[in-house]
């Protein structure tokens, strides 16, 4: 689509980039976080096991905690009536449970066997003991990212939502039809594809995760959107309780990444060429993922409002349910655990790259007059 052919549409449109100081640089924050993060892992060990020490059924309070902060600023902003309106058209809703339940855990499958279990075989020909049996690196590798394919992003891509302007009250919807669907199809989907009929899936961990990285973080958002609403007023909310909200979210995502790399660091530092070659079929999975989830969503008339955060959610992984399951599967140290770390490496960097790609082909999609009016007041007008 030409800009002469956006202008004359006057429903397309392109999502902005007049971003704060902060914001632009957000990748570069991003970087320099993961390294501070390996950085304290390193120089201060003590530390960081005390703090990953910190678990209610594998699941980090610290990091739950931060994750509340980056949450709880997206969710008081949704407006529920987009909400029941997403509940009116599930196409949407109807996209990510196809492409996460039907698509991505078989192509993870067939990206990891081609890289891991041929193409970079000769790297891999190690051996670990994994509960009293001996396993190749290459089949670790390949375990932990089957169980990152079958984890779809239940948290994450809120904060990803948020910075591409998607419709949030959308893509809350996505976001707990599909924690429901995991909840049924993780356990089966990884016995099967695994191969393993002991598959031990730490249910606790799947259901903290989502009521506390989710559902606490709305609760307080929708009740102090209430309480605000009610006695300060929808102009003091904008002006001056949002404000001062932003920055959190933002920041809270960034002391996130300090935390987990502060956690996981020594895994990363200690297998630099195998984080490499872990890192290959990841990448290539995720905008693949992306890639037919933008795709079909356009081909289904979708607006960007809706499409963004459909490809995203499909993009991306709950990367702590990974890391839990492969632990308690595998073992603290295994390959499986190693693999569903680098998941968390190069997600974050790889997820913003993404939504800068949806922000700049945002003119590709229609938008709906009543959605146009909730656009954030950082968008810009159609490209020229």
């Amino acid at each position: 689509m030409t800009g002469e052919q956006t202008q004359q549409n006057p429903n397309a449109v392109q999502a902005g980039n007049q971003l704060s100081f902060f914001e632009s640089y957000l990748t570069v924050w991003v970087f320099l976080c993961i390294f501070a993060g390996i950085a304290l892992g390193r120089l201060f060990p003590g530390i960081a096991t005390a703090l990953d020490a910190m678990s209610i059924y594998q699941v980090s309070i610290p990091i739950a905690i931060c994750l509340f902060f980056m949450m709880y600023p997206i969710m008081v902003k949704i407006d529920f009536s987009q909400t029941k309106q997403a509940i009116r058209t599930p196409k949407p809703v109807i996209l990510t449970l196809v492409v996460n339940w039907l698509i991505k855990p078989f192509t993870m499958v067939a990206f990891a066997q081609f890289f891991l279990g041929w193409l970079f075989l000769p790297w891999l020909q190690t051996t670990e003991i994994i509960r009293g049996t001996e396993i190749t690196l290459a089949n670790s590798y390949i375990a932990g990212a089957i169980l990152l394919g079958i984890a779809p992003c239940t948290a994450m891509v809120l904060m990803w939502g948020y910075l591409s302007y998607s419709n949030q009250g959308h893509t809350l919807v996505m976001v707990a039809v599909n924690s429901l669907a995991m909840l049924f199809l993780y356990a089966p989907l990884g016995r099967w594809l695994l191969a393993a009929n002991n598959l031990t899936v730490p249910w606790e961990t799947i259901v903290l995760s989502v009521l506390i990285y989710v559902g606490l973080p709305l609760l307080a958002g929708t009740y102090s959107r209430y309480w605000i609403f009610r006695y300060k007023g929808r102009a003091w909310f904008e002006q001056q309780f949002l404000k001062y909200l932003n920055p959190v979210a933002i920041a809270a995502l960034l002391i996130t990444l300090i935390l987990l790399f502060a956690f996981k660091g020594e895994l990363i530092v200690n297998n630099p060429l195998h984080i490499l070659l872990i890192a290959v079929p990841l990448f290539i999975q995720t905008n693949f993922i992306f890639l037919i989830s933008y795709v079909a969503a356009q081909k289904l008339g979708l607006t960007y409002e809706d499409a963004a955060p459909a490809a995203l959610i499909g993009a991306s992984n709950h990367f702590e349910v990974a890391i839990a399951t492969a632990v308690v599967l595998f073992g603290l140290n295994s390959g499986a655990a190693l693999a569903t770390v680098v998941g968390v490496l190069i997600e974050v960097p790889l997820m913003l790259m993404l939504v800068e790609v949806c922000k700049r082909t945002a003119f590709w999609f229609p938008r709906e007059p009543e959605k146009a009016s909730l656009c954030d007041p950082r968008c810009i007008p159609p490209l020229r």
